[in-house]
């Protein structure tokens, strides 16, 4: 396990995010913060760089307006994006950070983007779950 890698965890336990598990091979944890909406977040270190990733929801039918409300959402989140997977199925949040220079505020402000933006836009999101 590497330095940078138990760096990680012990922010994430100093900001009381539950791990709910861990592949230590992979230098993946998956945390949860259920008060914050925070479900299932993927923090996986990936050299030189950490990886948050939480699926949001399935892809909609005829998604093309939908689409392009994502891109509007983007332009107003502090960190991260709402993306898709490759094959365009699933909607993630998804956010990097450089492991080199990597602090606990950095780390804690990407995860309190993530809760800040599905406050914001949750409802709007839920509209269009299939």
């Amino acid at each position: 396990m590497s330095e940078k890698f138990k760096l990680v965890k012990e922010y994430l336990h100093d900001m009381e995010l539950a791990i709910i598990s861990e592949n230590i091979e992979e230098e993946l944890v998956v945390v949860e913060d259920e008060e914050k909406g925070i479900k299932n977040l993927i923090i996986d270190c990936e050299e030189p760089i950490l990886v948050l990733e939480q699926v949001i929801m399935k892809v909609p039918p005829s998604p093309t307006d939908f689409f392009k409300r994502l891109l509007q959402m983007n332009r107003n989140l502090v960190h991260g994006a709402f993306v898709i997977d490759e094959n365009a199925e699933i909607i993630l949040f998804r956010d990097t950070l450089q492991l080199e220079n990597l602090d606990r505020n950095e780390l804690e402000a990407s995860i309190q983007a993530l809760s800040l933006a599905l406050s914001e836009y949750g409802s709007e999101l839920l509209e269009h779950v299939a």
